[in-house]
């Protein structure tokens, strides 16, 4: 009995695994050790060249890095000189203002002085600034442009300033004085008040103006506010265009869902012929598609025309589908219907049959099979199509400027307006960042949300 005692387990002396770990690690630092000690003896480990291993390897490495480099260059130069570098001139086009100091220097630091609101005129020394500024402008022919731009915060200023320049041209800024008399017989216009507060308002270099003026608002002498309600018309337009751009997506998941089902379970043959018609749309302009959908939606189009001929709608009472909402969202479906059926085609045809066929064996209805396991699985597939319908959407000025009318167009419309015809290209790049930070946060909220690491496109 006694060597049977002693020959059981001593768990006190028994090695345990944290022991041997500990011991392989001294080992380790005792070799490490003793190659530092190697190298210092015997120096270091060379090439075949004679240079140390490990500044040829590092070489090499630097040099496989910039080849690579080479390889994407072409790349990148293109991603900064098309996409980069527009983004960021518009950016700082939204902000910058250095039209009204540098064609007015002497007249701003002038302002300075003076109070605006205290509902006087600047006194003679502002004017016979003004007018030192503007014979310099005049022959540089840059006082145009100063009046076009002021002409954008007040109606009525880029007139005053082209037809007040034809007579300061002749006068002499030196003797010609007193000119604060003189430039209001011009004009009267240099006798309000107001013309001298947006003057000194909007000399700064630097200006917020643009932005305040794309979401309805202004910059006064007593701060900021809104702008008159006949002009409050860029807020609407966000609002618009958001909800129409989400009204256009859902319908866009309710079309597509049920042709991207088709296409991933039809044999191979029906599911080419029906790709072929899902991907027609692409061969064919953008403009085109929109000129049909404009003839066939009008009072005396296709559809109303056959609405009356099935007695279903009066032919004194036809349907007004153009020119609206209606007709922006119908054209636009259209256009971005295939935009979400390829995303979700991609995802769908991934999914193994067996797995509907296993859920309904354990006892689950075709409806329950369909929505606890095949559509939880296609969710990365809509996500993806959705992303890519809302942002094409949002950006779209073709398909709403034909279709859409008054009540039907977009933000990117009224962005289009600015820079061919009103030609305020700050407002615009104004506009323009606004939309692109809204499309961010979304993006960004999306990704909390969903995951965009989810979102898949086949």
């Amino acid at each position: 009995m006694s060597d049977l005692k002693s020959t059981g387990p001593q768990t006190a002396d028994a090695p345990t695994p944290e022991d041997a770990f500990h011991e392989v690690a001294a080992l380790e630092a005792k070799d490490a050790q003793e190659d530092i000690h190697d190298e210092r003896v015997k120096g270091p480990v060379l090439a075949a060249d004679g240079t140390p291993l490990k500044r040829s390897l590092n070489r090499a490495l630097r040099m496989q890095k910039m080849r690579a480099m080479m390889l994407i260059a072409p790349l990148l130069i293109f991603v900064l000189i098309t996409f980069i570098f527009p983004i960021l001139q518009m950016l700082w086009r939204s902000v910058e203002n250095e039209i009204v100091s540098q064609t007015l220097p002497n007249t701003v630091i002038a302002l300075e002085q003076w109070d605006e609101k205290s509902g006087e005129l600047p006194p003679e020394d502002v004017y016979a600034a003004f007018v030192k500024d503007m014979k310099v402008a005049v022959a540089n022919k840059t006082h145009t442009k100063l009046g076009t731009r002021l002409n954008y915060e007040q109606t009525g200023l880029s007139s005053l300033f082209r037809k007040s320049g034809r007579k300061i041209k002749k006068w002499d800024p030196e003797t010609g004085g007193p000119f604060k008399e003189k430039l209001i017989k011009v004009n009267k216009g240099w006798g309000d008040v107001t013309t001298w507060q947006t003057i000194k308002l909007h000399s700064s270099p630097i200006t917020a103006g643009y932005f305040l003026n794309a979401v309805d608002m202004r910059l006064t002498p007593d701060g900021v506010a809104m702008q008159p309600e006949n002009k409050q018309i860029l807020l609407k337009l966000f609002g618009r265009t958001f909800v129409m751009s989400l009204v256009i997506t859902f319908a866009c998941i309710a079309l597509g869902y049920p042709v991207a089902w088709l296409l991933a379970n039809l044999p191979a043959r029906s599911a080419n012929m029906l790709m072929i018609l899902v991907l027609l749309p692409f061969w064919t302009s953008l403009l085109v598609r929109t000129s049909a959908w404009k003839v066939m939606l009008q009072q005396q189009g296709v559809i109303n025309d056959t609405l009356v001929w099935l007695g279903l709608v009066d032919d004194a009472n036809r349907l007004v589908m153009i020119n609206n909402q209606f007709g922006t969202i119908v054209a636009m479906t259209h256009i971005l219907l295939p935009f979400m059926i390829l995303p979700m085609y991609s995802v769908m045809q991934t999914i193994p049959p067996s797995y509907l066929r296993a859920a309904k064996s354990l006892g689950a209805t075709n409806w329950t099979a369909f929505w606890r396991v095949y559509f939880p699985q296609t969710v990365p597939g809509i996500g993806a199509g959705s992303i890519l319908v809302f942002i094409l959407a949002i950006g779209y000025y073709i398909t709403p400027e034909i279709v859409g009318g008054t009540k039907g167009v977009f933000i990117s419309n009224r962005i289009a307006y600015h820079i061919s015809s009103s030609l305020n290209w700050g407002l615009a790049a104004a506009l323009g960042t606004i939309l692109l930070a809204v499309v961010l946060i979304l993006y960004w909220a999306y990704d909390k949300i969903v995951g965009i690491d989810n979102v898949k496109l086949g």
